[in-house]
């Protein structure tokens, strides 16, 4: 199976491009992941390759790294990530509230909480 690097990648919009090691840059969209398994710019990654649409696609794409400590690097000082975390609660408490008195959140401002939380998980992570 081939290698490379993921050169880019949107958790948001669910796709991004890997730069394989034969110098080939191949598409790759989230469906190919598995299953809660995400990539960022850098990380190492094995993977099929389809022809798509648009030229390579990648498929079954399994993660052999972490992204190279640069990442680490680029972390949001301590005091940003505290009023974004008190943000967060705060944001939360709202739906919280709501859902006690039975009334779920929209789909669309659910999907933007899902992704508020997976973008403040990711900075925590780095």
């Amino acid at each position: 199976m081939p290698t490379g690097k993921v050169r880019f990648y949107d958790e948001e919009k669910g796709f991004g491009f890997i730069a394989s090691d034969d110098g080939q840059d191949v598409f790759l969209h989230a469906s190919a992941l598995p299953e809660g398994v995400s990539v960022r710019k850098g990380s190492r990654v094995e993977f099929g390759v389809a022809d798509g649409r648009r030229g390579p696609s990648a498929l079954a794409v399994t993660p052999l790294e972490a992204p190279p400590s640069a990442v680490k690097a680029q972390r949001k000082n301590a005091d940003d990530m505290a009023v974004i975390i008190e943000d967060l609660v705060t944001l939360l408490d709202g739906m919280g509230g709501d859902l006690r008195r039975g009334r779920y959140p929209s789909n669309s401002h659910a999907r933007k909480v899902a992704a508020v939380l997976r973008k403040v998980a990711d900075d925590i992570d780095a």
